[in-house]
Formats: structure tokens, C-alpha cells, sequence
């Protein structure tokens, strides 16, 4: 699992290096697309198991052809509708919609070699659902997405049971987006909702307009509440300061609220909060809480750096992880300003007294 997780992400990777270099659809198949198929394990010189240009005719069309079927005991059991890179997807659906009929395939992807979209028929049997069950986006990975996509992989792949899990998936999906649509700007139906049982007055416009904010805040606030006292658990269980099951678990905690956030973050921020820097975040604060309570930690990402701060204070950072570049390091917001070269994130632990020093200026009155 993790060697796959690893081939994914590495895969990711060189998508986002070569991306500007795929100019037609072609290129996007070659540099993008059979790679990724190669990468789920079917051999994509076999026509056993891997048929190009497959002919898929409909109605009284014949001839037309798919860019690729995924062959399972001589039939078809996967569709791939490929398109540049360069293009965006949604209006081709209609396209892999008539094909997906003409097979006995059960499962369609339509996909430009960054975006993957995953169809089958939870509605109709035999006829395409009009919305995917899955997206899997390669310049924007996660670890629940890799373990969806896991299950398509040649020696994985069962059609029971991804039809199975499917319908749940594609529900899930659905509550999720809308939940985030609802964080970001309440609708006024939600708000009514959140209304019924704790305000007793009619809920005319006016009233809903002002509670807007208020809900809007309160989300906020519930979300970040649970997901610090998760982690907070986790800090507190930790008797030592190595890389235990419990630290694990409180960064995985973490890096469910980075993707939280970054969910609800502004495109054009094009800040992008790495793995590598939540670890270090969750190893500092884990550092601290010996003599800072963990809730006053926060951290702020920037392009080149990822600040930890003391009370969300920008003026009270106490060191800056620099993460984005083969060459790490990390930054003292001591008198000199201290760099300091570290080659993995664990090399954080060597400096637990340094770092302590630095947040005792900020907050002698903590101290334990």
C-alpha cells in the first residue's frame, strides 16, 4: 500500500513538472495518462488487457472508438475518454455518455491526465450517471483519494465491490461539497435549518441576514474546536518526544484541518500546505507543550516559509520551517536569528531546548 501510495505521488509530482511541456491530446495520453494506467498495474502493450482506440459503436454511428477499454476475461469492464490537458472536462460527458451503453463496461473515466472523473450507474442500471462517483485530482492528492483509486488497480479490481462502495462514495462526496459551500457562505435554507431550535421569532430576511455571520463563525469555530481537542489528545498521550503511534495520529489529525482549510482557501493564494510541514508543525508544538498549552500554537503558511506562532500572533513566531526546497531548514526568532540546516523533519527534535528558549521571551508567565 504505501510502496503504491508513493508511486502515486511521485507520479503527481512529475505531472506538475512536465504539465507546461503537453501541448495536444496525444501528448497528454503518451506523458500523462498510460502512465498512470501502467502505475494501477495492467500492462499497457498487452491487448489483453489494455485495448487503444477501442471500437465502440452507437446507434447508427459505427466505427466510433474510445481511447482506451480496460480488458477483464475478453470484455471490457473500464472506459477511458482522454482529452488534452489543456482542456477542461465537463463539457465532454455527453461523449463517454453514449459510449458507456454500447459496452458491457461498468465503470467510465473521463479524464485530461491531471483530472480523473469515475462513472458507473448507481441510478439507472446500463446508463451513465450524469455526475462521477469518484474525482481524483493528480496535482492535488490525498491519502483517501489514493485509497479509492487503490482499488482499481489490476490485482485489487473487483467489480462487486467497487460497485459496492461506490454509491456511498459518490453520497458522501456530494454532503461533503455542500457542507463546504455551507462554511463558506451559509445558504438561507441552512441557516433557517440551524435556526429552528434556537431562535423562537419569525425567521424573516432581516433575521436571517443577521445571523448569516453568526453561523458562519460558529461552523468555524465548531470545526477548529474538535479538531484541536482531537489533537490535543494525542499531544497529551505522548510520554517522549520520538516519532510515536500517538504523534503519528496527531499529525494525521492535523493534516485533516490543513485540507480543511485549504479547501476553503481563495485559488489565487496558491499556497499549497505540504505533508512535510504539518509534520514539523505537530513536532514543534509537540516540543512546546511542555511549557505552552498547545490550543495557543498556531501556524501560517506562506509561499517560501511556514511560520509557528504564539497566540496566532505573527509578531510572536517562534521559528519558520523552510520545506519547499531540497534544502531544509529551520529558522530561530531568537536575537540572531538563527538558520539552521536539517535534512528530515525528525531533525527538529535535536533542537527542543533552542526552540523552548525562544517561546520562554514570548511568555515567561507559562512556564511550568
Amino acid at each position: 500500500m504505501e510502496e503504491f501510495k508513493q508511486q502515486i505521488k511521485n507520479l503527481g509530482s512529475r505531472i506538475e513538472r512536465i504539465r507546461e511541456n503537453i501541448q495536444t491530446e496525444e501528448a497528454t495520453k503518451t506523458s500523462l495518462i498510460m502512465p498512470l494506467i501502467q502505475a494501477l498495474g495492467y500492462d499497457i502493450f498487452n491487448p489483453e488487457e489494455l485495448v487503444p482506440e477501442y471500437v465502440a459503436d452507437v446507434g447508427i454511428k459505427k466505427g466510433e472508438k474510445i481511447d482506451y477499454a480496460i480488458l477483464q476475461e475478453e470484455e471490457p469492464v473500464i472506459l477511458i475518454e482522454a482529452k488534452s490537458v489543456n482542456e477542461e472536462l465537463k463539457k465532454h460527458d455527453s461523449q463517454l455518455f453514449r459510449y458507456f451503453g454500447t459496452t458491457k463496461a461498468k465503470f467510465a473515466i473521463l479524464t485530461n491526465g491531471i483530472e480523473y472523473k469515475f462513472f458507473t450507474d448507481l441510478e439507472e442500471e446500463n446508463k451513465m450517471d450524469q455526475k462521477p462517483f469518484f474525482v481524483i485530482n493528480m496535482l492535488d492528492l490525498k491519502d483517501a483519494d489514493i485509497l479509492e483509486l487503490i482499488k482499481f488497480r489490476k490485482n485489487d479490481f473487483d467489480v462487486v465491490n467497487v460497485l459496492t462502495t461506490a454509491s456511498e462514495l459518490k453520497y458522501t462526496g456530494e454532503i461533503k461539497k455542500y457542507l463546504t459551500g455551507q462554511w463558506e457562505e451559509p445558504s438561507e435554507d441552512f441557516i433557517r435549518v440551524v435556526l429552528n431550535d434556537i431562535y423562537q421569532g419569525v425567521k424573516t430576511k432581516k433575521v436571517i441576514d443577521n445571523f448569516r455571520e453568526l453561523v458562519k463563525k460558529s461552523l468555524n469555530q465548531f470545526v477548529n474546536e474538535k479538531v484541536n481537542d482531537k489533537l490535543q489528545k494525542a499531544l497529551n498521550s505522548s510520554s517522549d518526544s520520538s516519532r510515536s503511534p500517538n504523534i503519528n495520529a496527531a499529525i494525521e489529525i492535523e493534516k485533516e484541518n490543513v485540507e480543511l482549510s485549504d479547501e476553503t482557501r481563495s485559488p489565487q493564494d496558491e499556497i499549497h500546505t505540504t505533508e512535510e510541514e504539518i509534520e514539523g508543525y505537530v513536532l514543534v508544538k509537540l516540543i512546546l507543550k511542555e511549557e505552552i498549552e498547545p490550543s495557543r500554537v498556531f501556524y501560517r503558511d506562506n509561499k517560501s516559509y511556514f511560520n509557528v506562532l504564539l497566540d496566532d500572533n505573527i509578531r510572536k513566531w517562534i521559528c519558520r520551517l523552510g520545506f519547499n526546497s531540497s534544502k531544509k531548514y529551520i529558522q530561530l526568532n531568537d536575537v540572531n536569528r538563527t538558520n539552521i540546516k536539517i535534512d528530515t523533519v525528525n531533525d527538529l527534535l535535536n533542537y527542543k531546548e533552542a526552540i523552548l528558549e525562544v517561546a520562554r521571551q514570548f511568555d515567561e508567565a507559562t512556564i511550568k
